[in-house]
This record gives structure tokens, sequence and C-alpha cells, in this order.
């Protein structure tokens, strides 16, 4: 039940943010959404023993999501700056890794979400589409998975997801994602609109195994208890995380 009012609380909120407000207030509401994944992520980093990344990430993802040049010399600095504060470091032996999951999350976090920009630029329904595949999977995926799973998907790295519940997460993204292009992007043909669907949500799955193969790694359960039913802000988006770059890389390859 507190998985369902959640959402009913959520869901509204997020449509009218991404579909309906101002551009500005829709930029506030993406970098507060990021600072509280990184947040979230500082916690789960910290429990491979080297440390959380540090306050500094917080700054470094911001720069990297409203940076308008070329990305790849933020990402570089960013780099640089890592290593420099690892340097501080009483245990040297450490400060390679503590750098690492600093650059990693900023890139993962922030990263990923600066996609949600140009697609929402370029059609707020775009970004709307990449949600919807990741909820509509997720909620296919759930409810299956529970009723028939029987094989295991990756029992190593997340013991409860199965083949079946992969398999209706998937149809039900196609489903759904292929309604909504269909109704308010009509200019993506049909064959398109499918095979972005399957791709999104591949991409999507493989989000939300590797944060469950971070938290499994660090002994943690959810990334907080933000979300009543869900765990965590970024156990709710770690697929979404995924699906954004690789639906913004689609759609430049194919105009």
């Amino acid at each position: 039940m507190k998985r369902i009012l959640t959402a009913l609380v959520l869901i509204p909120f997020v449509v009218y943010t991404v579909l309906w407000a101002d551009y500005w207030i829709f930029l506030a509401v993406l970098s507060l959404v990021a600072l509280l994944c990184y947040r979230e992520y500082d916690a789960v980093a910290a429990g491979y023993g080297f440390g959380a990344p540090g306050l500094i990430g917080y700054g470094a993802g911001l720069l990297l999501m409203v940076w308008q040049g070329e990305t790849w010399l933020v990402v570089a600095l960013i780099a640089m700056v890592a290593l420099v504060m690892a340097m501080r470091d009483n245990d040297l032996a450490a400060s390679l890794p503590r750098a690492a999951l600093l650059l990693t999350g900023v890139i993962y976090v922030f990263g990923c979400w600066k996609a949600a920009m140009p697609l929402h630029r370029e059609n707020p329904h775009w970004l709307m589409y990449a949600l919807l595949l990741n909820w509509t999977g997720d909620t296919g995926a759930y409810y299956v998975g529970r009723m028939l799973g029987r094989h295991k998907l990756a029992p190593r790295v997340s013991p409860k997801k199965s083949w079946e519940g992969a398999v209706a997460s998937t149809a039900c993204s196609v489903a759904v994602g292929w309604a909504y292009l269909v109704y308010f992007i009509p200019s993506v043909p049909v064959p398109a609109a499918i095979g972005l669907s399957v791709v999104g949500n591949v991409a999507g799955q493989l989000g939300d195994l590797a944060e469950s193969a971070m938290k499994r790694g660090a002994s943690v359960k959810d990334s907080s208890a933000i979300l009543p039913g869900h765990g965590g802000l970024l156990d709710r988006v770690d697929g979404t995380l995924f699906t954004l770059p690789v639906l913004y890389v689609c759609l430049k390859l194919v105009a």
C-alpha cells in the first residue's frame, strides 16, 4: 500500500513539472533531484570502506549539469580535482579509489540527469516518454515477477529479479511507450517507436541491476528510506539514469 500511495503522490507532481511547469522550475526540481540522488550515492559509496566522495561532488555535479560548452573538459577538470583532493588523505592506498568514487558518482548521477535537459528542450514529451518507460517497466516486472517469476535473472546481484519479470518489463514498456509516441509525437514511425522502447527499457533494466550491484557490494539494502515503499530516490530512478543518455544518443544518431 505504501508503494502505491507514494506513486500516487509523486506521479502528478512529476508530470506537471515535466510537461507544464516553467523551465526554471523544471531546472530547479531536476537539480534538487540530482543532489538528493548524489547524497544517496555518497552514502552507498561510503560502504566500500574508502569514505564518502565528499562535498566537492555536489558542486562539481551541478557544474557538469549546467555547463553548455565541451563536456569532456569539465569531466577532465573534475578528475583532476578529485585526484588532488585525494592526496590529502592520510591513507594514500585509499586515495585512488576515493577519487574514482567521486568521479564515477558525478558522471553517473549528474551526467545522466544532464541528458534530461536536451530531451526536454527538444520536446517535453520525450522526457516524459523516457520516464514512462521505466515506470511501466518497473511495474510490469514487479507484479509479474512476484506471480510468475521462476528463473533468476541475476541471482548474485539481485536475487528477486527473474527472467519472467524482465520480459514483462520490456513488453509493458513497448506497449505503453509505443502508444505514447504515436499519440504525442506522431512524427515517429511505428518501427522506430517500438525499437526505441525496447532499447530504453533494456537500458533501464541494466541501470537497475547496476545500482543493485553497487548496493550489494557496499552491504546496503536501500539507498535511503526517503520514499515509503520504494526505499531511496536513487532506488526509484536507477533505471531512468541509464535510459536518459541512451535515448538521447539514439535520437542524435537518427536526427
